[in-house]
């Protein structure tokens, strides 16, 4: 949870209009904020250079020319729980509503790469997302959904290739041309290890799994996102606006060059990587982070990286509001929280958006609950007019000020990653984790020191609170999901699984792409656990060292 620092400090000095105002404040992230901007404050923005026109190089004002207005965001919002048929029901009554894209959460196991009948599983499958374990699961998920057709986001990462393997053939089994599938899969392993931590593998291992996708996708899959590097679970985690993007982006630069190395062309798979960002409290800030992303990125893959295509340059990102935010207490607050954190993403031009639902403090969202997350967004995008004019804080003093000072404040944080041999070498060696933590801890200080206002927490607080519905997901889930996977594992081919697994387990002493072995172990039934086990078996178990 972030919130604004109403700190008391000594006025800085300064030849703006002088104000009656005894207090400075600080934006969510820490940084002073000045009680007025002027046109002095864009000393040293150059307009064509710095923001330009939509959908012109660097897009800072965004990467299409029209905004809106062509094509509302999709409205994707992340949903899954307890055994795949009652998921599959939510992505039903969410489409009928007027969703426009499926986003799927897994549960504890899968994102580990267990099986349901692990024992490391027990108590966790389908509690915070669908229990998904062989391509039977897979099957019934998307049951009645026509792949081609729809847009289909899947937050995995370490597992990711083994899943989106399990997506194509489901697709295959459609008979849907994998050329017209479109969505993404989250693959996305440094930030686990500097945030999220559900990591599988070690560091260099993980990353060749991602450089795989680039490669297969390059060559088969040619409309998926192969990648969406994730600063929003950098920022639940503890950080600031600042180092959520400056870390998000050094990250995606570390898997292009990482691709490269692979032997891949740049503008060959850059235009299929896509980011997530968070929506935080703090509005202007995200705005403006939104915006120096943009321009940030697309001088990267310019200037470091020397692609030539547009595509490569224009930065697409998902936006969701951030679940950090979101409190027990008076959980009718969320929905406030809510629609402002989506406001500024829309405001900063995000491609796609998903609202968090009011009782997430709480368990999974309720249907209630999540359909009204839906509504925000649909009230939003219909009837509050924000998205019919393009960058609408475009030359605000105050924002373009802020811009500014994101992209240089990520580009010093650039230069030290760069001088500490890239990201990778710079997560072993701790160093985007501690500066995490020590955000998070400062933050935590604030709020009990009261500097931080969390309304409803540490500040206009109620004695009583009536309770609301929540949704529970109790062990049904796991009696059904190990019943079906023991029926898969009575009626599929022990020899071909085993033959799969072998040459699964082959590959990957090699430097052979390894999409083509885990096809073929999907499609002979074998398991999420036994095909993790069999990369296991070769790379190891990664272990972290602790933050001192």
């Amino acid at each position: 949870m972030r919130r604004t620092y109403n700190v008391p400090m000594t006025p800085a000095a300064t030849d703006k209009p002088a104000g009656a105002a005894t207090r400075s404040f600080t934006t969510v992230s820490g940084r002073p904020v000045e009680r007025l901007y002027t046109d002095a404050d864009l000393a040293g923005i150059d307009p064509a250079a710095d923001i330009g026109e939509p959908g012109q190089f660097p897009y800072t004002r965004g990467i299409h020319a029209s905004g809106y207005g062509g094509k509302l965001w999709t409205m994707r919002q992340f949903a899954g729980f307890g055994t795949p048929e009652e998921t599959n029901g939510r992505y039903q009554r969410l489409l009928a509503a007027g969703g426009t894209g499926l986003s799927v959460a897994f549960d504890l196991p899968t994102l580990m790469g267990r099986d349901p009948d692990h024992p490391l599983s027990l108590g966790e499958v389908g509690k915070c997302g669908v229990s998904v374990a062989t391509l039977a699961d897979m099957e019934q998920l998307f049951d009645g959904i026509a792949l081609a057709d729809v847009t289909t986001s899947m937050t995995i990462n370490s597992p990711a290739a083994v899943i989106f393997a399990m997506y194509l053939v489901v697709a295959e089994r459609q008979r849907a041309d994998w050329s017209r599938l479109s969505g993404t899969i989250q693959n996305d392993i440094l930030k686990e290890f500097i945030a999220q931590k559900e990591y599988i593998y070690p560091p260099r291992p993980s990353m060749r799994l991602v450089t795989d996708t680039f490669a297969f996708c390059a060559a088969q899959v040619p409309r998926w996102n192969t990648i969406s590097v994730s600063g929003y679970h950098i920022r639940e985690a503890g950080a600031t606006a600042l180092q959520e993007l400056a870390f998000t982006l050094r990250d995606g630069i570390e898997y292009v060059q990482w691709g490269i190395d692979a032997g891949l062309a740049v503008d060959e798979f850059v235009p299929r990587i896509s980011f997530f960002f968070n929506a935080h409290n703090d509005f202007f800030e995200e705005i403006a982070k939104y915006r120096a992303a943009r321009k940030l990125w697309a001088t990267a893959m310019r200037d470091r990286f020397g692609a030539r295509e547009e595509r490569s340059w224009k930065l697409r990102f998902h936006t969701q509001t951030a679940g950090v935010s979101l409190t027990a207490q008076q959980p009718y607050n969320n929905v406030v929280r809510t629609a402002i954190q989506a406001l500024a993403g829309v405001l900063g031009g995000t491609n796609s958006l998903h609202t968090n639902s009011l009782d997430e403090a709480f368990a999974l969202p309720t249907e209630q609950a999540a359909t009204l997350a839906l509504r925000t967004q649909q009230i939003i995008a219909h009837e509050s007019g924000v998205a019919h004019v393009v960058d609408p804080f475009g030359g605000s003093f105050f924002v373009e000020r802020l811009t500014k000072d994101m992209e240089e404040g990520a580009l010093a944080y650039f230069e030290r990653i760069d001088r500490m041999g890239g990201m990778v070498a710079a997560i072993e060696a701790g160093f985007p984790q501690r500066e995490i933590a020590e955000s998070s801890y400062r933050f935590q200080q604030a709020v009990e020191r009261r500097d931080a206002v969390i309304v409803g927490v540490n500040d206009f607080t109620q004695p009583q609170e009536t309770p609301i519905a929540t949704l529970y997901i109790d062990e049904s889930a796991t009696t059904r999901q190990l019943e079906r996977l023991a029926r898969v594992k009575a009626v599929r081919s022990a020899a071909q699984v085993d033959r799969t697994l072998a040459a699964l387990r082959a590959a990957a002493g090699t430097t052979a792409n390894l999409m083509p072995p885990l096809l073929d172990a999907v499609r002979a039934y074998a398991t999420l656990g036994e095909i993790c086990d069999t990369l296991r078996d070769v790379w190891g178990e990664y272990e972290e060292t602790p933050v001192v």
